[in-house]
């Protein structure tokens, strides 16, 4: 008896995948099986080869050996289009959208439909009907470069949704949800593999893979230390082990201390947003040293225009001022002549340049100081000395300080970033998503930095959508919503279910 396509039980086989990239084996005779219609976690570090793996599934990267099986049947991808017409389709931690079109031109980029000409108003009603099923809204008739990076994260799950494709690989898909909206995504995955479809989840969430995955596979160094097992009877710790190899803390422990004077003070700040709307309405708040003041808030709720005003990238109203300086609508510089630190959001658009090496991204605020800079020429030699000591004091894991920045991992970009802002010894640090999609060692190397910093002095604006992280480092917490603080109040106080319920708009303060 012959088996055909529907019979065969796998919907994806991996065998034996290789991959190379200039002095890293990113896969190392990796095997991956996704059964139909299950959800399959993939774990790992940042730089475990998880993103690699999935980017040669999705068609974006050819492997140097080994053999892909969809359905049964052998591929060979020459493109995403080819994955895609095999019915894998990837919402990608960094997004693959064209800043300059709308979300419904985004989404129906490179599909057969429309051919020639396209009534746009027509395809905007699909989105909306789309989103309206999997409750991920966002405007249609706006272009990428107006979102935020959470409404840009939803777009690439819309894109995906819209292809229908019946292998979905979802690389965190959860990193800018709220929790009311992560139960959302999860009953939508479940709905989706009830209909047949299967699903591999990239996450380092592990509360979620523990509820979500019926079979996981974990990557340490590119390859794999975990095959297919049931998580069922895992705990998170066991989990956390088998990906980095080694005991993981999950409870900071966040010492008592007495803040000291006020290092950032923002009255009445308002800002308006990319469209010209009010972004950010009358806010108004204070932090002193030694204190870490978190804001939670779902993306696009005025977060990040909030931030890129404080830090100098964005026009606003009303006052700003770093140690009693006024530095609202000053030049980033004097923002830095200030003390301040800045950890953005977007790893690779603003906290980094991509195409230069580590090198130069670690000096890029001291540039022009003794003794990178002498004179007007830049000391390379001690420009890659100095890169030298960041890259070994904050594990950077890469080649070399000559290495390219958009080569690195995403936990190892963000560690970049950290060495460069806070080896400048701030006073005031702005940390806006600084664990955002990094594995459960990265969080926890990164958390302990910033304890750290608050108990060298440092006051520091954390904003974030991990409610946990947030009410575990902060000494006072604040929610954000439709471009106002809501409320304003001491983390101990706090409850995970009022924040969430804050939010999403459905409680206010006082109610």
């Amino acid at each position: 008896m012959t088996m055909t396509n529907d019979d065969y039980p796998f919907a994806v086989e991996m065998r034996d995948i290789v991959l190379r990239f200039p002095g890293v084996l990113a896969n190392d005779h990796v095997n991956l099986n996704l059964n139909k219609g299950e959800i399959h976690a993939l774990l790992g570090e940042n730089g475990a080869g998880k993103s690699t793996l999935m980017n040669i599934l999705s068609g974006l990267y050819r492997p140097e050996s080994g053999e892909i099986k969809v359905n049964g049947s052998s591929v060979h991808f020459n493109s995403p289009k080819d994955a895609i017409a095999s019915g894998i389709g990837m919402v990608h931690q960094h997004f693959m959208l064209v800043p300059t079109l709308t979300v419904t031109e985004n989404i129906l980029l490179g599909l057969n439909e429309p051919r020639f000409f396209m009534k746009l108003t027509k395809y905007d009603k699909k989105i909306l009907a789309l989103q309206e099923e999997f409750g991920l809204k966002v405007d249609p008739a706006a272009k990428i470069w107006q979102l935020s990076v959470g409404e840009q994260q939803r777009v690439e799950i819309l894109k995906t949704l819209y292809r229908g494709a019946d292998i979905l690989i979802l690389d965190e898909p959860t990193a800018v949800l709220a929790p009311q909206e992560i139960e959302e995504l999860m009953g939508t995955m479940r709905t989706l593999v009830e209909q047949g479809k299967s699903i591999i989840f990239i996450s380092h969430k592990l509360n979620e893979v523990k509820a979500v995955a019926d079979r996981l596979t974990v990557l340490r160094k590119g390859r794999v230390t975990a095959e297919g097992i049931d998580p069922t009877g895992l705990s998170r710790g066991d989990l956390a082990e088998l990906m980095v190899g080694r005991e993981v803390i999950f409870q900071i422990e966040k010492e008592a201390q007495q803040p000291g004077g006020v290092v950032l003070e923002v009255e009445n700040l308002s800002t308006i947003n990319n469209r010209g709307m009010n972004a950010v309405n009358g806010v108004s708040f204070s932090i002193r040293q030694g204190e870490i003041f978190g804001i939670a808030g779902i993306a696009g709720n005025g977060q990040s225009e909030l931030v890129e005003a404080i830090t100098g990238l964005r026009a606003s109203t009303g006052s700003i001022r770093i140690n009693d300086t006024e530095v609202g609508n000053c030049p980033p510089r004097k923002s830095i002549h200030c003390g301040m630190a800045h950890i953005p959001e977007d790893r690779m658009g603003v906290g980094t340049a991509p195409n230069l090496s580590v090198t130069k991204n670690v000096i890029m605020k001291n540039y022009d100081q003794s003794p990178i800079s002498k004179g007007w020429r830049i000391n390379y030699l001690e420009a890659h000395s100095h890169a030298v000591d960041l890259k070994e004091g904050y594990d950077i894991q890469a080649p070399s300080v000559e290495t390219q920045a958009r080569k690195l991992s995403g936990g190892n970009l963000q560690k970049l970033i950290l060495a460069r802002e806070i080896s400048g010894k701030p006073q005031l640090i702005v940390a806006m998503q600084p664990t955002r999609g990094l594995d459960v060692g990265a969080i926890e190397s990164i958390q302990k930095l910033l304890l750290e910093q608050r108990r060298n002095g440092a006051a520091i604006l954390l904003l974030s959508e991990e409610l946990d992280e947030l009410l575990e480092l902060s000494d006072r917490v604040a929610v954000i919503f439709d471009g106002e603080l809501v409320s304003q109040m001491d983390s101990r106080e706090a409850n995970l279910n009022t924040i969430g319920m804050m939010m999403t708009g459905s409680l206010r303060s006082g109610e």
